[in-house]
Parts: structure tokens; sequence; C-alpha cells
């Protein structure tokens, strides 16, 4: 499937909402390709070159169902200064998570959210997410913080129908937590 800006879908449409359903394993043809071209996607998004010619929205993670596919699989890549963390899994979970909140000092944003919704969105610190990996081609445990744990649980949220912006306190967008970890 070629995913491009027009085959990602809006906040304002109502499958976005949907629960994701859970893949057979191992994956069939069909769904290995589609998290194939999640994963292109994403690193594809991240090369200006390539996202101008393609129309390629930058990002650093996608959901199948922001395709209208309600599957479990999401794709993320989270470039870092000593390389790049990704993952291409296949029904994760989320199996352990820290006390301690993150989240990114100036905000979220989503392929699928065009209107700004400003605002912190607090997150676990650090997470124990597992799923089979397509890049591992196996079963994984991945132990994340910072900016990756972020990316993962965001993703992890669409499998769930839940959003971004569900997670801002709209009556003080902007709250502060001394303890939390900001990113």
């Amino acid at each position: 499937m070629k995913i491009n800006s027009e085959t990602i879908i809006l906040d304002s449409d109502p499958r976005i909402r949907t629960k994701s359903e859970k893949v057979e394993l191992p994956l069939s043809a069909q769904d290995r390709q589609l998290l194939e071209d999640m994963l292109t996607y994403v690193r594809h998004s991240q090369d200006d070159e390539i996202a101008q010619a393609e129309g390629l929205q930058p990002a650093v993670g996608i959901a199948a169902i922001q395709l209208g596919i309600p599957k479990q699989l999401i794709a993320v890549v989270v470039p870092e200064e000593d390389g790049v963390q990704e993952a291409a899994l296949a029904n994760p979970r989320i199996v352990s998570e820290s006390v301690q909140n993150g989240y990114l000092e100036n905000g979220e944003g989503c392929l699928s959210v065009k209107d700004e919704h400003p605002g912190h969105v607090f997150r676990h610190a650090r997470i124990k997410v597992r799923g089979y990996d397509l890049i591992q081609d196996k079963n994984v445990t991945i132990s994340a913080e910072g900016y990756f744990a972020i990316a993962l649980q965001h993703e992890i949220d669409h499998l769930s129908g839940i959003l971004f912006y569900d997670r801002i306190d709209e009556n003080d967008p902007w709250k502060e937590d001394p303890e939390a970890e900001v990113i």
C-alpha cells in the first residue's frame, strides 16, 4: 500500500476511534506488507527530499488505524544523537510502566490531527512493550524511555481509539508536573 498524506484518515473520520483487532501470527503476507509499508512511510517522512517528492508529512510513528485499517500494527522511528530507535510491532502491549511521568515540552502532534491542540500530554517516562517486531522478525520486549517511550505510547493509544488530545487537561492544558521528565 502506497501511504501518503491522502491515505491517512483524520480525526473527523469516526474510524479513527475504532478499537483495533489483534493480528494472527505469524503475520500474513498482507499484514507483513502493510507493516513494512508503514515503517517505510515513517522512515521516508524523515528524509526531507523523499518527503517533499512523495507528499509525506513528517512523522515518528503511525498506526494501521490511521489508514482506516483496524489492526494492531504500529511503526515508530525516533532519530537520536547516537542513531535511531525503531520498531515495527504487531499486537504491541505495555507490560510495565514507571510511576514517573514524562511529556514533550511543546506538546504532541499527530498525522491524523490537523487542528492545533496545545498542552502537555502526560505519559509514563519509562515503559516495557511486548509484541512481534517485524524488524527483528521475532517476539520482543522493548524497554523504552524518553521520546521513544512517548512515541510508542502515542501509537499504542491509537489501537484503543485514543488521540493525544484526549489526555490534555482541558482546564489547565499547560499544567506542570515537577516530578515529570520533560523531553
